[in-house]
């Protein structure tokens, strides 16, 4: 059943170039839009680096234990896939390609040597702006990656560029200028903010030198450079609004106000504004206006190009009693049984709580008809997690394997879910608790609080009634035979609309109900 709730746009088609080989067209048209593009949106992916390093804790002779080994460090992980979202401007001879095409470059596959020349050509230009999410990370470790590919020294500046939080926070507080607090907002919630786009990040952590990559993840690497250059088109346009509403100051260049304009808007003549570009002269007057006053620029130094250990975090480990270490070691495989389980006094109704982690598999639960919570609290430790699991009667699932060291850990309290997407992770939960699922069962949840619906449906008139002061029914719903049901808990409306019976058909085809 669908809530009665304003349909939201859907997303812009992304144009998307998978560069896999140095003598690909894919590759010559990616060189020809790095050159064409004054704004370009930066993100890398590399597969997640869960190694800990630990000091040495064995014991000499007489039971003493032997002194701490220093451990070579830890090299950079490799990138696997880089991220380039251009905002071209093209002549009428130009290639055949979109405004804001990304190109995901393969890095496992194009010879390095072919595309550090562009990449440092294009990180070093004065005439291109560069955006990322705190890129200097990733600068590092595409520093480290194409410097162990013979590529020496690899990439040391990025300039001029943006941080897309000093956007942020000049968007929300233009008099702060780009300076910005440490406890700054995620991308996600950045876009959500700024763009009203709801921008996944379930996949952030998932294995990206597995090849071929899945649809997921290439929508997933896609989307977070094509909403970089979103947000920056909120930001040019806001510093565009505010020049015209104040009177242009003495000797201001009318060439280079027509280039400030020109960065992102779409309606502009494009010849005037590549006869403009051809001038860097002119192009950083521009520059100098904006990014310079907004702007940053990232230089590594020789200490950022080496991998750092943490004495402070190997000083804690080792200071740790072996026996207490070995008191949180949990498998991370379910043993059983749950504490819905009748013959230990349970109800036989499975019940589970899903972390901050993956709150979207509580959904694809509920949409099952599985009892499925998320935690009480906004943001809440281990202890009260695993807390409400045990009052509850719940099996905590997580994707954080430190919640099963934990030494008041009840026995078989929580689940550490092996899959990163979401379809698959509700395949993995029902076959490892062995769950019953049937077509009658689905969509007889509420998906929003995980209430019960009410036992009779509600008429059109009731509906009306009951939405009052807390939903709009669509006029276009008075004139169908429609039954409405409603949560007992959060008082959502739903009805079986398009959006339902495209769900039943989703989850039937997912759990393979019809086989």
């Amino acid at each position: 059943m669908e809530p009665f709730q304003s349909e939201r746009p859907p997303p812009p088609t992304m144009e998307i170039h998978m560069v896999a080989a140095a003598d690909s067209p894919e590759f010559a048209l990616l060189c020809w839009a790095l050159r064409r593009s004054p704004v370009i949106g930066l993100d890398a992916e590399w597969k997640p680096n869960r190694t800990i390093r630990l000091h040495h804790q064995d014991t000499v002779a007489g039971g003493e234990p032997a002194p701490a080994v220093d451990l070579p460090p830890r090299s950079f992980p490799t990138v696997s896939l880089l991220q380039i979202a251009c905002r071209v401007r093209r002549r009428p001879s130009d290639p055949v390609v979109g405004d804001s095409p990304v190109f995901l470059v393969d890095l496992l596959s194009v010879p390095l040597v072919a595309l550090w020349g562009p990449l440092r050509d294009m990180f070093e230009s004065s005439s291109i702006i560069k955006l990322g999410f705190r890129f200097k990370q990733d600068l590092v470790y595409l520093s480290s990656t194409f410097s162990a590919s013979g590529c020496d020294p690899g990439f040391d500046r990025v300039e001029p560029f943006m941080d897309i939080t000093s956007i942020y926070h000049h968007l929300k507080n233009p008099t702060v200028g780009k300076k910005h607090p440490k406890d700054t907002k995620s991308l996600a919630t950045i876009c959500k903010e700024i763009l009203n786009v709801s921008l996944s990040k379930e996949l952030q952590c998932s294995d990206w030198s597995c090849r071929p990559l899945s649809e997921q993840q290439i929508l997933y690497a896609a989307a977070d450079a094509y909403y970089l250059l979103a947000i920056f088109d909120v930001f040019q346009q806001k510093l565009i609004t505010k020049g015209k509403s104040q009177p242009s100051p003495p000797g201001h260049n009318f060439i280079a106000t027509v280039i400030e304009k020109e960065i992102i808007s779409e309606s502009s003549s494009h010849k005037l504004f590549t006869e403009c570009c051809e001038s860097s002269d002119m192009l950083d007057d521009c520059l100098s206006n904006n990014v310079r006053r907004h702007g940053e620029k990232i230089m590594l130094k020789e200490s950022d190009k080496k991998p750092r250990t943490s004495r402070r975090k190997e000083k804690k480990q080792s200071s740790g009693n072996s026996k207490h270490k070995e008191k949180l070691t949990c498998d991370e495989d379910w043993q059983g049984p749950p504490p819905w389980d009748v013959a230990f006094g349970g109800d036989g109704s499975p019940k589970f709580l899903c972390d901050v982690m993956i709150e979207g598999l509580a959904k694809h639960l509920r949409c099952v008809g599985i009892d499925a919570a998320i935690p009480s609290l906004r943001k809440p430790d281990p202890r009260q997690l695993l807390n409400q699991a045990y009052k509850e009667e719940r099996v905590l699932l997580t994707r954080d394997a430190k919640l099963l060291r934990y030494q008041y850990l009840v026995r078989n309290q929580v689940y550490k879910v092996k899959s990163s997407l979401k379809n698959d992770q509700l395949l993995e939960v029902i076959g490892t608790f062995q769950l019953k699922i049937s077509e009658e069962q689905l969509m007889s949840r509420c998906t929003k609080c995980n209430g019960n619906f009410i036992q009779k449906p509600l008429t059109i008139e009731e509906a009306i009634a009951a939405s009052r002061g807390f939903q709009v029914i669509p006029d276009c719903l008075f004139d169908r035979n429609l039954e409405f049901w409603q949560c007992t808990d959060c008082k959502q409306l739903y009805w079986e609309g398009t959006q339902y019976h495209n769900a039943v058909q989703k989850f039937v085809a997912v759990c393979k109900l019809n086989d």
